[in-house]
């Protein structure tokens, strides 16, 4: 095979980077590897749409099989990279070994495993693949009873299929509200009755001590309190895949070291996803992100670059999540906030949350309103007045002027 570009992995940055290269009218060989036995793919519809059975995995994948055939991308599926010679330029898998003129680390990340008493037993599920998710929707069923590990949002959307599935579910949670690593108390008050209200019984400051069970998990052990289970799904976070960059001698530290251009340590050696860790426009610092729009964004940058053109990554950091029939959409980062404006009401299931520091809008949390998320993107940094945040009368496309 002539050189060109592979990439490692077979996510949404290995899909994006591979469309986007040719987008760029890159004119060289394209590789994508990927170790599962499937094209590139979407992962936030497998918590939802695809566990419920609403999408079928034809709708999952990010492209369809025949875009890469008619772009002249090949895609190599289960298969795993054993190890990276930056100075060669070579890509060892196995036995054979493959040359490459730029390489783009889009490894992604694996789920945070549990290790304490009981955690191999069977009917103990982890969601971050399709696979995964078949062998969860394999459990299903009206009446059975589920204990889901970890109260952030993977964990709440897989409660709110589940339980609207039927099922009696049970999320534990060890810190003193869901969603606390990642939101503000008023959102996760409000979440936090959305999924009570719905059925889904919620325990905060309940840390698992161990499982229990002959053949597979019966019950979940949280000191003096026991859950019984038919089965148990574990969210507890990610861990980033660098194993392959820190063998390769690529810095790596929470993530794989980039700069603002997406290139790693290495000549010809980029990264993008949730591998990554880099400058953020927004924060002036180094971040690791876990989201799809950052991964997106990293692969158009990476693959700019790859041919020559000067793009920097630049973009405000955003995020959504699907629970039940409400969308929210984030943006921003709302941890520093000094001040917080309510848009609408929560009760509607319809309203916004603004963010702002020194009188600057630095985040915004939309549940069911698209308009106020698509504009404060563009708010972001600007002083304005608390005042007409609140009004829901006031067109906020007028603060854009």
């Amino acid at each position: 095979m002539m050189p060109g570009t592979i990439i490692i992995g077979a996510g949404h940055a290995a899909g994006q980077a591979a469309a986007s290269l040719r987008q760029e009218k890159y004119e060289g060989a394209i590789t994508i590897i990927g170790d599962e036995p499937h094209i590139p793919y979407q992962r936030p519809p497998l918590s939802k749409q695809y566990l419920s059975g609403a999408q079928g995995i034809e709708r999952v994948y990010l492209r369809p099989a025949k875009f890469y055939a008619d772009k002249a991308v090949e895609v190599r599926t289960d298969t795993r990279v054993t190890s990276i010679n930056t100075e060669a330029q070579e890509v060892n898998i196995g036995d054979e070994t493959l040359h490459y003129d730029e390489l783009i680390l889009a490894t992604g990340s694996r789920p945070r495993r549990l290790n304490i008493p009981g955690s191999d037993l069977a009917g103990i599920h982890y969601l971050r693949s399709i696979d995964d998710v078949d062998g969860i929707r394999s459990e299903l069923g009206e009446g059975k009873k589920v204990v889901i590990v970890g109260g952030g949002y993977i964990g709440l959307e897989v409660a709110s299929v589940c339980v609207e599935a039927g099922l009696e579910v049970h999320v534990l949670e060890m810190e003193d509200r869901i969603l606390q690593r990642v939101t503000t108390p008023l959102m996760s008050e409000y979440y936090h009755k959305l999924h009570t209200e719905r059925g889904v019984h919620l325990h905060t400051n309940t840390g698992v001590q161990g499982f229990a069970g002959t053949d597979r998990v019966s019950q979940v052990l949280c000191g003096d309190t026991t859950f019984d289970a038919d089965f148990v799904i574990v969210g507890i976070g990610i861990v980033p895949n660098i194993e392959l960059a820190t063998e390769a001698g690529i810095k790596c530290e929470n993530g794989i070291s980039v700069n603002e251009r997406c290139q790693t340590s290495a000549p010809h050696v980029w990264a993008a996803g949730d591998c990554t860790n880099g400058p953020n426009p927004l924060t002036g610092t180094n971040l690791r992100l876990e989201s799809v729009p950052n991964a997106m964004e990293q692969a158009r940058v990476s693959a700019a670059n790859i041919v020559g053109n000067d793009k920097v990554y630049d973009a405000i950091p955003w995020f959504w999540s699907d629970q039940y029939d409400l969308k929210l959409q984030m943006v921003g980062f709302s941890t520093s906030a000094d001040e917080q404006v309510l848009r609408g009401d929560q009760d509607t299931h319809q309203f916004a949350v603004f963010y702002l520091k020194d009188g600057k809008l630095i985040a915004a949390d939309a549940v069911n309103s698209a308009k106020e998320f698509m504009v404060c993107k563009q708010l972001i940094g600007k002083t304005v007045d608390p005042a007409v945040l609140a009004d829901p009368d006031t067109d906020l496309k007028a603060l854009l002027g």
